[in-house]
């Protein structure tokens, strides 16, 4: 007799010597076995076919689980690979790895043929025609060494050297039809489980993401549990193309990129540094606010510095080196040692503190070529970073206002959906227990004296700290990470800063990391894509597009531009011989917020015809009117943030 327990506790008893989860599933119910896909037995992920000998803890598992959906996508990898094979010669083709992604899977092939987007259309109508044969997964446990000779003589060599590096005495192989994969497991029961799939791109990839090893072919897919989920995603895709702020930037003539000269290194156009700039101006309005001193500290600094911070131990791989004068430097990829070092320069009381600095200075880390994308991930690029230093009775205090600046600031730039994580002490860290255990305390009473909902990140702190780390979703519900606040015993004791207590004994601050935007390049990039382009005034490049009638105009609305300009304004004479549909056009494709049509009846009554971006109906305004609107529009960011409003400046044209 086996017992199985479920989930909710109920118990199901079976009277012969095993039981698979199919069996147990089909005594739930029909319905839960024709969707089952695996099984959860005493914890561990297995097939549905695999026998159970004894009393368990069972939870079936569906496509409708992030376990179900990641077993559908992995077997798809798998059908991929054996259409792959059929298709290219099972000879001239050596499979690598290829594994279930967040949104999808990928298979690294080593073959002659390039492939191209013809044959994604071949691969995918042969795996459709492997589904509809309905072959079984099958699991086959072998002795490592029967693995490696089994696959050696497949010609194999990839499988080959990742059987050498384990240590594991027994592995599994799946098989369905005529390919053989090495795999943990599990699978759908057969090849027509493997839910609506779609072949997606091509890219290439380095073996084991190592630069000196081959290049590999990896084609990326999908799948999904139905053809209506799927469709679904695929519209989300497009959306996502439309949408990508590599093509936005291009367009909207922001920035560009130029790999033969600067890899992963943007060229910020003077439109581009318009944004940049305001997003920079935006913070600094929060540090004045706040009581940041904003302070420029040194670019390139001897290595014994690095060394001193924990950074060449723990950071090295990512950093640039130089030699000056006999002496090796690295180019900065953070500013905290430089602000410790400023914090140490001269003799600090209890009073003083906290002590909150500010860099805006540019910073340099190495990104491997397969992983930059755009604004995303760059190799040069400058933070809203800031450093407080503070006694250990202000922790909560300073944590608590800093998750209240975030949240607010997150809100002027439309981000209502935030998620809080709590990232804990990394494999890789220096301190003693007793300070990571302190730290980590500090910020859980910081979110919890807050009613602060929060998930834990175990292991994924900053080495040298625990950290609170800020997600946003997007306008098409992706998640991105932005803000960070990172708590730190270490690094003031190990450059030995000191402030003086009230007994007049010297104690070592806490250092409390954190930026807010986080890379500027990047959160650019990310609101390009929140906002499909159409930036909110007080942020957009032009703000305003001033559209003569006819050349008799041109002259007036170069005079409106001028004077718009002395009040702070951005605005463009759209002066193409054009007609006037084409130029309205082209202003809502650049996304400016405003448009302004200049003729007869506006020069002499002062009434003007305003069109905003995205609406087919225009609106009239005078002067003053229009003064007033971009004045309120300007300072929305200001008026978010609780700051005062200036007066509206009126200057008559």
């Amino acid at each position: 007799m086996i017992c199985i327990t479920l989930p909710d506790e109920t118990r199901k008893e079976f009277p012969q010597s095993s039981v698979t989860p199919f069996d147990i599933a089909e005594s739930i119910g029909k319905r839960l076995a024709k969707d089952a896909v695996a099984a959860r037995v005493d914890g561990e992920l297995r097939d549905l076919g695999a026998p159970i000998d004894h009393n368990a803890r069972v939870e079936i598992i569906t496509p409708a689980t992030d376990d179900g959906l990641d077993i559908l996508r992995h077997s798809a990898s798998h059908i991929m690979a054996q259409a792959v094979k059929e298709l290219f010669g099972d000879e001239k083709v050596k499979v690598a790895i290829g594994p279930a992604t967040s949104d999808g899977f990928y298979y690294d092939f080593d073959l002659e043929h390039r492939l191209t987007p013809e044959d994604l259309e071949r691969i995918e109508k042969r795996m459709n025609e492997i589904a509809r044969q309905a072959k079984g997964f099958t699991c086959e446990t072998l002795s490592r060494h029967e693995a490696i000779d089994l696959f050696a003589r497949m010609g194999e060599q990839y499988k080959v050297e990742l059987l050498q590096d384990i240590e594991d005495e027994t592995v599994s192989v799946y098989r369905q039809g005529s390919f053989i994969d090495l795999c943990r497991g599990p699978h759908v029961p057969s090849t027509d489980r493997a839910g609506a799939f779609k072949l997606l791109s091509i890219a290439g990839a380095y073996w084991r993401g190592d630069e000196k090893r081959p290049m590999l072919q990896r084609i990326y897919g999908t799948t999904f549990p139905t053809e209506k989920e799927l469709k679904q995603y695929l519209n989300f895709l497009e959306e996502a193309r439309k949408r990508d702020h590599r093509k936005l930037g291009k367009e909207l003539d922001l920035f560009h990129f130029d790999s033969a000269v600067a890899v992963a290194s943007p060229f910020f156009h003077p439109k581009g540094t318009v944004v940049y700039n305001q997003l920079l101006e935006f913070i600094r309005e929060m540090y004045r606010h706040d009581d940041y001193g904003e302070i420029i500290t040194p670019q390139v600094m001897d290595v014994e510095l690095w060394k001193r911070s924990g950074h060449y131990d723990n950071y090295v791989e990512n950093m640039y080196f130089t030699e000056l004068d006999g002496q090796v430097n690295a180019l900065k990829p953070m500013n905290c040692p430089a602000h410790v070092l400023t914090f140490g320069a001269g003799s600090r009381s209890y009073r003083e503190l906290p002590v909150r600095y500010a860099d805006f200075g540019r910073l340099h880390r190495y990104e491997r070529s397969g992983v930059v994308q755009g604004l995303a991930r760059v190799r040069t690029f400058s933070q809203d970073d800031a450093h407080i230093f503070c006694r250990p009775d202000q922790i909560e205090g300073e944590i608590k206002k800093l998750i209240d600046l975030i949240l607010k600031i997150y809100k002027v730039f439309s981000f209502e959906d935030v998620a809080i994580g709590l990232s804990t002490r990394p494999e890789k860290s220096m301190g003693s227990d007793e300070i990571w255990q302190k730290a980590e305390a500090s910020l859980v009473s910081a979110l919890k004296s807050m009613d602060a909902d929060y998930h834990l990140n175990e292991g994924d702190g900053a080495f040298y700290g625990p950290k609170i780390d800020f997600q946003v979703h997007d306008a098409i519900r992706r998640q991105w990470q932005l803000a960070t606040i990172q708590l730190d015993f270490s690094m003031p004791e190990r450059f030995g800063v000191t402030y003086v207590d009230e007994a007049g004994q010297r104690q070592s601050p806490v250092m409390i990391h954190r930026a807010v935007l986080g890379s500027l390049e990047r959160f650019m990039g990310l609101y390009l894509e929140h906002t499909g382009g159409a930036l909110p005034f007080w942020l957009a490049p032009v703000q305003c597009s001033i559209i003569p009638v006819n050349d008799e105009f041109a002259d007036f609305c170069s005079h409106m531009r001028q004077t718009l300009k002395r009040l702070g304004y951005r605005a463009e004479v759209d002066m193409a011989s054009e007609s006037m549909g084409k130029k309205i056009r082209r202003s809502q494709t650049r996304k400016y917020p405003f448009t302004l049509v200049v003729g007869q009846k506006e020069r002499e009554n002062g009434l003007f015809a305003v069109r905003s971006y995205g609406k087919r109906d225009t609106f009239e305004c005078s002067w003053q009117e229009l003064l007033e609107l971009f004045h309120q529009c300007n300072h929305e960011a200001r008026q978010a943030m609780g700051y005062d409003i200036p007066p509206v400046h009126i200057i008559e044209l």
